[in-house]
């Protein structure tokens, strides 16, 4: 059973690949409709939107159809730094595209270079090369400037996906010395399923698995410093996968 699982996850992940470059070219121009629009708030309210019907769909093709909960803790008016667990490469098609309003998500640069999706990708993106400060510094600046024109703003903390064998792991600062310098609120998001879905330990890989966003309440950074924000954003995230699992 287990090679014929095996043979069918590869199997699936080609047609995972297939369906996501098949998709992504019928969803490519109406998304590009974005750059029209003068007032950037509102481009990327249609961005986001444009977005969430091509993901829609491709999950549903690739079996994997998502349940999100929780967007009542989006307050109408107000805009949040959002930060989610990080498994699998299946988290990003997630990220931004349930999140209620106009977003960015912090993103390689690198990924902008590639022709065609780069465009994509760069529109719903705030840009950072890891390893350059000078590019560190200026998107925190970007990140800064999305949340002050009312877009929400979403992060990994973890910083990259979690090979270990703990539910999460260590948080970065970033995310929460960008709340508290902006005095926005943290909307956390546990993501659930894609860890099974795409293995973080197998190559090329992918099997239909119901997939869940659970955005919990709000988490003032009113008084806090970003070490003990981070902390209890941890917590309350680390409470809720151990309670699901």
């Amino acid at each position: 059973m287990t090679l014929l699982k095996n043979i069918f996850a590869r199997i699936w992940a080609a047609w995972g690949l297939l369906s996501f470059v098949l998709s992504f070219l019928v969803f490519f121009l109406p998304s590009m409709g974005a750059y029209l629009f003068k007032d950037e708030k509102k481009g990327q309210a249609y961005f986001i939107g444009v977005s969430r019907v091509w993901m829609t769909i491709w999950l549903f093709l690739i079996g994997c159809s998502v349940r999100v909960t929780g967007r009542k803790y989006f307050e109408k008016g107000k805009n949040y730094v959002v930060v989610y667990n990080h498994n699998a490469l299946l988290d990003v098609p997630l990220s931004a595209p349930y999140v209620p309003g106009p977003n960015k998500t912090i993103a390689k640069a690198s990924f902008a270079k590639v022709p065609i999706f780069g465009w994509f990708y760069k529109r719903g993106s705030v840009l950072v090369e890891r390893g350059n400060d000078k590019s560190r510094l200026k998107s925190f600046d970007d990140m800064k400037q999305a949340l002050l024109s009312g877009m929400h703003m979403c992060i990994y903390p973890e910083g990259t996906r979690n090979r270990s064998s703990e539910p999460m792991k260590p948080f970065f600062d970033g995310a929460f010395k960008l709340g508290i310098s902006t005095g926005k609120d943290i909307i956390p998001c546990v993501i659930r399923g894609t860890k099974e879905a795409m293995p973080i330990d197998k190559t090329f890989y992918l099997l239909p698995t119901k997939l869940y966003m659970d955005f919990l309440p709000p988490v003032s950074s009113a008084g806090m410093n970003s070490k003990s924000l981070r902390e209890k954003v941890f917590n309350i995230m680390l409470e809720k996968l151990t309670a699901s699992s």
